[in-house]
Protein backbone atom coordinates (compact mmCIF):
# COMPACT_ATOMS: atom_id res chain seq x y z
CA UNK A 1 0.00 0.00 0.00
CA UNK A 2 2.94 2.58 0.56
CA UNK A 3 4.79 1.84 -2.31
CA UNK A 4 1.40 2.29 -3.96
CA UNK A 5 1.38 5.71 -2.49
CA UNK A 6 4.84 6.77 -3.25
CA UNK A 7 4.55 5.21 -7.09
CA UNK A 8 1.75 7.68 -7.57
CA UNK A 9 3.05 10.87 -5.49
CA UNK A 10 6.28 10.60 -7.34
CA UNK A 11 4.20 10.37 -10.84
CA UNK A 12 2.10 12.89 -9.90
CA UNK A 13 4.93 15.07 -9.03
CA UNK A 14 6.97 14.35 -12.20
CA UNK A 15 3.16 14.97 -14.58
CA UNK A 16 3.46 19.00 -12.11
CA UNK A 17 7.38 19.15 -13.72
CA UNK A 18 6.05 18.23 -16.86
CA UNK A 19 3.14 20.63 -17.51
CA UNK A 20 6.14 24.03 -17.16
CA UNK A 21 8.20 24.32 -20.30
CA UNK A 22 7.53 27.14 -22.81
CA UNK A 23 4.18 27.43 -24.59
CA UNK A 24 4.15 26.18 -28.51
CA UNK A 25 1.39 28.30 -29.17
CA UNK A 26 0.71 31.02 -26.38
CA UNK A 27 -2.69 31.97 -28.38
CA UNK A 28 -3.59 28.15 -28.14
CA UNK A 29 -3.04 27.86 -24.68
CA UNK A 30 -4.99 30.90 -23.87
CA UNK A 31 -7.84 29.58 -25.86
CA UNK A 32 -7.60 26.79 -23.95
CA UNK A 33 -7.66 28.49 -20.59
CA UNK A 34 -10.64 29.92 -21.50
CA UNK A 35 -12.73 27.27 -21.87
CA UNK A 36 -11.86 25.64 -19.34
CA UNK A 37 -12.91 28.80 -16.58
CA UNK A 38 -16.23 28.64 -18.95
CA UNK A 39 -16.71 24.83 -18.09
CA UNK A 40 -15.66 25.17 -14.69
CA UNK A 41 -16.71 28.47 -13.37
CA UNK A 42 -20.42 28.63 -15.52
CA UNK A 43 -20.82 24.97 -15.65
CA UNK A 44 -20.90 24.35 -12.02
CA UNK A 45 -22.30 27.76 -11.13
CA UNK A 46 -26.21 26.35 -10.47
CA UNK A 47 -25.24 23.67 -8.20
CA UNK A 48 -23.57 25.68 -6.16
CA UNK A 49 -26.03 28.08 -5.90
CA UNK A 50 -28.78 25.38 -5.18
CA UNK A 51 -26.73 23.72 -2.37
CA UNK A 52 -25.51 27.30 -0.75
CA UNK A 53 -29.08 28.65 -0.23
CA UNK A 54 -30.11 25.47 1.40
CA UNK A 55 -27.22 25.00 3.52
CA UNK A 56 -27.50 29.12 4.89
CA UNK A 57 -31.33 28.10 5.02
CA UNK A 58 -31.18 24.67 7.01
CA UNK A 59 -28.06 26.47 9.14
CA UNK A 60 -30.46 28.96 10.29
CA UNK A 61 -33.29 27.21 11.12
CA UNK A 62 -30.74 24.54 13.04
CA UNK A 63 -28.93 27.32 14.98
CA UNK A 64 -32.41 29.16 15.91
CA UNK A 65 -33.64 25.44 17.20
CA UNK A 66 -30.79 25.32 19.22
CA UNK A 67 -30.45 29.05 20.69
CA UNK A 68 -33.90 29.07 22.75
CA UNK A 69 -32.34 30.89 25.48
CA UNK A 70 -34.22 34.59 25.96
CA UNK A 71 -30.82 35.60 27.39
CA UNK A 72 -29.14 35.03 23.78
CA UNK A 73 -30.02 37.84 21.92
CA UNK A 74 -31.47 36.87 18.11
CA UNK A 75 -28.60 38.61 16.33
CA UNK A 76 -26.50 35.81 17.58
CA UNK A 77 -27.96 33.12 15.21
CA UNK A 78 -26.51 35.77 12.43
CA UNK A 79 -23.36 35.83 13.65
CA UNK A 80 -22.95 31.91 13.75
CA UNK A 81 -24.52 31.47 10.58
CA UNK A 82 -22.15 33.78 9.19
CA UNK A 83 -19.09 32.37 10.59
CA UNK A 84 -20.14 28.27 10.17
CA UNK A 85 -20.81 28.99 6.38
CA UNK A 86 -17.36 31.33 5.71
CA UNK A 87 -15.55 29.22 8.13
CA UNK A 88 -16.36 25.73 6.83
CA UNK A 89 -19.83 25.10 4.74
CA UNK A 90 -19.02 28.01 2.14
CA UNK A 91 -15.05 26.26 1.21
CA UNK A 92 -15.00 22.37 2.54
CA UNK A 93 -19.06 21.83 1.08
CA UNK A 94 -18.63 23.25 -1.94
CA UNK A 95 -15.16 21.89 -2.98
CA UNK A 96 -16.62 18.44 -2.04
CA UNK A 97 -19.48 18.67 -4.46
CA UNK A 98 -17.45 20.18 -6.95
CA UNK A 99 -14.96 17.28 -6.54
CA UNK A 100 -17.65 15.22 -7.60
CA UNK A 101 -18.68 17.51 -10.45
CA UNK A 102 -15.39 19.29 -12.21
CA UNK A 103 -13.29 16.47 -11.19
CA UNK A 104 -15.12 13.40 -12.71
CA UNK A 105 -15.59 15.60 -15.68
CA UNK A 106 -11.71 15.90 -15.84
CA UNK A 107 -10.71 12.88 -15.48
CA UNK A 108 -13.18 11.32 -17.80
CA UNK A 109 -12.28 14.01 -20.83
CA UNK A 110 -8.27 13.37 -20.27
CA UNK A 111 -9.50 9.27 -19.92
CA UNK A 112 -11.06 9.46 -22.86
CA UNK A 113 -8.58 11.10 -25.18
CA UNK A 114 -5.74 9.05 -23.62
CA UNK A 115 -7.64 5.73 -24.57
CA UNK A 116 -8.64 7.07 -28.21
CA UNK A 117 -4.85 7.69 -28.76
CA UNK A 118 -5.78 11.50 -28.96
CA UNK A 119 -2.83 12.21 -26.43
CA UNK A 120 -0.64 10.35 -28.52
CA UNK A 121 -1.25 11.74 -31.86
CA UNK A 122 -0.56 15.52 -29.80
CA UNK A 123 2.97 14.12 -28.32
CA UNK A 124 3.77 12.91 -32.27
CA UNK A 125 3.25 16.15 -33.20
CA UNK A 126 5.82 17.42 -30.94
CA UNK A 127 3.00 19.34 -28.74
CA UNK A 128 4.01 19.29 -24.53
CA UNK A 129 0.53 17.54 -23.45
CA UNK A 130 1.27 17.70 -19.65
CA UNK A 131 1.51 21.83 -20.75
CA UNK A 132 -1.07 21.90 -23.58
CA UNK A 133 -4.01 19.75 -21.26
CA UNK A 134 -3.28 19.50 -17.37
CA UNK A 135 -2.02 23.34 -17.03
CA UNK A 136 -4.85 25.12 -18.21
CA UNK A 137 -7.28 22.59 -16.38
CA UNK A 138 -5.26 23.06 -13.09
CA UNK A 139 -5.10 27.34 -13.81
CA UNK A 140 -8.58 27.48 -14.41
CA UNK A 141 -9.64 25.38 -11.25
CA UNK A 142 -7.40 27.45 -8.73
CA UNK A 143 -8.60 31.03 -10.52
CA UNK A 144 -12.53 29.98 -10.83
CA UNK A 145 -13.55 27.39 -7.59
CA UNK A 146 -12.41 30.33 -5.28
CA UNK A 147 -14.16 32.22 -7.30
CA UNK A 148 -17.14 29.87 -7.09
CA UNK A 149 -16.68 29.61 -2.96
CA UNK A 150 -16.97 33.33 -2.75
CA UNK A 151 -20.62 32.95 -4.79
CA UNK A 152 -21.40 30.12 -2.61
CA UNK A 153 -20.30 32.36 0.93
CA UNK A 154 -22.40 35.49 -0.26
CA UNK A 155 -25.28 33.11 -1.03
CA UNK A 156 -24.81 31.26 1.68
CA UNK A 157 -25.68 33.97 3.74
CA UNK A 158 -28.12 35.52 1.77
CA UNK A 159 -30.35 32.40 2.22
CA UNK A 160 -29.78 31.98 6.12
CA UNK A 161 -31.30 35.48 6.36
CA UNK A 162 -34.20 34.46 4.02
CA UNK A 163 -35.20 31.99 5.64
CA UNK A 164 -34.56 33.24 8.78
CA UNK A 165 -36.89 35.97 7.83
CA UNK A 166 -40.03 33.87 6.03
CA UNK A 167 -39.64 31.40 8.60
CA UNK A 168 -40.50 34.56 11.18
CA UNK A 169 -36.98 33.21 13.53
CA UNK A 170 -35.58 36.56 13.38
CA UNK A 171 -36.21 39.66 11.64
CA UNK A 172 -34.15 41.30 8.47
CA UNK A 173 -32.85 44.44 10.85
CA UNK A 174 -31.91 42.10 13.73
CA UNK A 175 -29.86 39.07 10.91
CA UNK A 176 -27.92 42.77 9.51
CA UNK A 177 -26.98 43.84 12.80
CA UNK A 178 -25.61 40.11 14.00
CA UNK A 179 -23.87 39.89 10.65
CA UNK A 180 -22.02 43.09 11.55
CA UNK A 181 -21.29 42.01 14.71
CA UNK A 182 -17.65 40.71 15.54
CA UNK A 183 -16.75 40.48 12.26
CA UNK A 184 -13.35 39.22 11.67
CA UNK A 185 -11.81 39.75 7.76
CA UNK A 186 -9.18 37.08 8.74
CA UNK A 187 -12.08 34.78 8.66
CA UNK A 188 -12.27 35.51 4.98
CA UNK A 189 -8.81 34.96 4.14
CA UNK A 190 -8.83 31.67 6.08
CA UNK A 191 -11.65 30.48 3.52
CA UNK A 192 -10.06 31.73 0.26
CA UNK A 193 -6.71 30.04 1.41
CA UNK A 194 -8.66 26.54 1.93
CA UNK A 195 -10.54 27.40 -1.41
CA UNK A 196 -7.30 27.90 -3.76
CA UNK A 197 -5.89 24.56 -1.57
CA UNK A 198 -8.99 22.39 -2.62
CA UNK A 199 -9.30 24.36 -6.14
CA UNK A 200 -5.38 22.58 -6.69
CA UNK A 201 -6.25 19.32 -5.18
CA UNK A 202 -9.77 18.98 -7.01
CA UNK A 203 -8.09 19.99 -10.80
CA UNK A 204 -4.31 18.52 -10.12
CA UNK A 205 -5.63 15.07 -8.73
CA UNK A 206 -8.48 14.58 -11.17
CA UNK A 207 -6.27 15.49 -14.33
CA UNK A 208 -3.51 13.15 -12.57
CA UNK A 209 -5.69 9.91 -12.38
CA UNK A 210 -7.67 10.73 -16.21
CA UNK A 211 -3.92 11.26 -17.63
CA UNK A 212 -2.42 7.57 -16.84
CA UNK A 213 -6.13 5.84 -17.86
CA UNK A 214 -4.61 2.65 -19.55
CA UNK A 215 -7.32 0.37 -20.59
CA UNK A 216 -10.91 0.52 -21.94
CA UNK A 217 -14.34 2.57 -20.56
CA UNK A 218 -14.27 0.64 -17.41
CA UNK A 219 -10.85 1.94 -16.57
CA UNK A 220 -12.25 5.34 -17.60
CA UNK A 221 -14.90 4.83 -15.39
CA UNK A 222 -12.83 3.79 -12.40
CA UNK A 223 -10.41 6.55 -12.86
CA UNK A 224 -13.11 8.73 -12.88
CA UNK A 225 -14.56 7.63 -9.34
CA UNK A 226 -10.60 7.06 -8.12
CA UNK A 227 -10.41 10.93 -8.58
CA UNK A 228 -13.35 11.82 -6.39
CA UNK A 229 -12.46 9.63 -3.93
CA UNK A 230 -8.95 10.61 -3.53
CA UNK A 231 -9.79 14.45 -4.07
CA UNK A 232 -12.80 14.28 -1.18
CA UNK A 233 -9.95 12.77 1.20
CA UNK A 234 -7.75 14.83 0.74
CA UNK A 235 -10.00 18.11 0.97
CA UNK A 236 -10.82 16.94 4.25
CA UNK A 237 -7.19 16.11 5.51
CA UNK A 238 -6.16 19.68 4.07
CA UNK A 239 -9.36 21.44 5.10
CA UNK A 240 -7.89 20.19 9.09
CA UNK A 241 -4.19 20.58 8.76
CA UNK A 242 -4.92 24.55 7.37
CA UNK A 243 -7.46 25.20 10.30
CA UNK A 244 -4.48 23.43 12.71
CA UNK A 245 -2.29 25.87 11.50
CA UNK A 246 -4.09 29.07 10.51
CA UNK A 247 -6.57 29.37 12.98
Amino acid sequence: MEFKFFYHFGNFLIMLKGMFSRPENMKMYWKEFMKQCVDIGVGSFGIVFIISLFMGGVTTLQTAYQLVSPIIPKSTIAQVVRDTIILEFAPTLTCIVLAGVVGSKIASELGNMRISEQIDALEIMGINTKGYLILPKIAAGVLMIPVLVAIAGFLGIWGGKEAGVLSGIISHEQFLQGLRQEFKAYNVFFAMAKSYTFGFIIASVSAYYGYNVSGGALEIGKASTTSVVVSCVLILFMDYALTAILL
